[in-house]
């Protein structure tokens, strides 16, 4: 008989986990001036200002060269050449974990440059656990972050010393902290480190304060999106909910009274949606998008499993709206003017198996919703 499986509704604690914040490391200076922005528009030429399309998504890095990245890349890169112009992804956003397991330099190549080649746009990014460890047994010394910064924290744009061919060059994001500032959007990226779980210091804590206050005052003109690595909600097997986040943003938001429109992860390897009813009545998504490409997908657990329990308080308001986490995949988002205001649309597309006939892999569309937000502000 097969054991019973109860399907899972809420994020789950993973327990027994021993406390791993020996790990943290300090962070390298920044490169760019406080507080760390970084317009689209020294980036992107001709912005869309009326509808915004990027791709976001985690966890593409892999020691074995995982097929799945190079077909999430392709399946991404084939949407550019197929959308109509007003459809069109303008960037990647990368929600961290793009070298495993060190960050090493040497790595950038095989696990980054090479199979993000066919990807037409820019990418930015935040860090992820992997990309800022660093491997003692080294037989060259580094500090945490350096290979991330030289790609992605760079002074000026220019060819990378250790990307062998490639024709991208470094991105100029002023921090491994920073605000990504749109037309129609900011986008906040937080650093959450090298523990199981994330740690994010007092110094960061009171940046953030500021840019949800700055990114606030423009509220009703751009939608407030936040990306941090480790996920605060998750049901799987492998990392589970991670309470020191939680407990991060939830303090920040009641010290403010500033919630933002969606909160995006990578960390865990698969796709979640997961939506939180706060008491003033407003609904934050929160989503796990980690399934970029590492070999190994975290399934979700089972809700009778003693290895993990769904009885916090701190999940009473929380609800799995839907999830894949047997499939690699990415996020279209797509952020909108509308005759009532700003629309947020998300697509999650999972890659199936390859097809026989052509090789490539089998595209559907897993997930699909829609947030409106508060009117444009005129």
């Amino acid at each position: 008989m097969k054991p019973h499986i109860e399907p899972i509704t809420k994020p789950v604690f993973k327990l027994g986990q021993p406390d791993d914040n020996y790990k943290y490391r300090a962070l390298p200076s920044p490169t760019g001036k406080y507080p760390y922005h970084l317009n689209i528009q020294d980036v992107v030429a001709g912005v869309n200002t009326e509808k915004m399309v990027f791709h976001m998504g985690g966890d593409t890095g892999s020691i074995t060269g995982s097929v799945g990245t190079k077909q999430v890349v392709s399946e991404m890169a084939g949407q550019y050449k197929a959308s109509r112009p007003e459809d069109r992804p303008q960037f990647f956003y990368h929600l961290g974990d793009i070298v495993y397991h060190h960050g090493e330099a040497d790595r950038f190549d095989k696990q980054f440059f090479e199979p993000f080649a066919p990807y037409p746009g820019p990418i930015f990014a935040i860090a992820g656990n992997h990309d800022s460890d660093v491997n003692p047994d080294s037989p060259v010394v580094y500090q945490s972050l350096d290979s991330f910064k030289a790609v992605f924290c760079d002074t000026v744009s220019r060819k990378v010393s250790f990307s062998a061919q490639s024709a991208r060059k470094s991105m100029v994001q002023p921090n491994v902290y920073w605000t990504l500032e749109t037309p129609l959007a900011n986008i906040i990226g937080l650093h959450s480190n090298i523990p199981k779980y994330g740690v994010i210091t007092n110094e960061q804590r009171e940046w953030f304060i500021a840019e949800l206050k700055t990114a606030d005052a423009e509220r009703g003109d751009k939608a407030l999106l936040i990306c941090v690595h480790h996920a605060p909600y998750s049901a799987d097997t492998n990392h589970g909910s991670s309470q020191p986040m939680i407990n991060f943003l939830e303090g920040v938001f009641e010290e403010t009274g500033i919630k933002p429109d969606m909160v995006l992860s990578g960390h865990v390897h698969n796709y979640q949606r997961f939506s939180k009813q706060y008491a003033d009545g407003k609904t934050v998504p929160y989503i796990v998008a980690g399934s970029g490409g590492f070999d190994e997908l975290n399934a979700l657990a089972n809700a009778t499993d003693k290895g993990y329990t769904n009885k916090s308080s701190l999940f009473d308001d929380v609800q799995l709206e839907a999830y894949c986490d047997n499939k690699h995949g990415f996020l279209k988002i797509s952020i909108e003017k509308t005759t009532s205001g700003l629309s947020i649309t998300g697509k999650y597309y999972a890659l199936s198996s390859t097809n026989e006939t052509n090789g490539k892999a089998i595209t559907t569309l897993a997930d699909h919703f829609t947030i409106p937000l508060a009117e444009l502000a005129y």
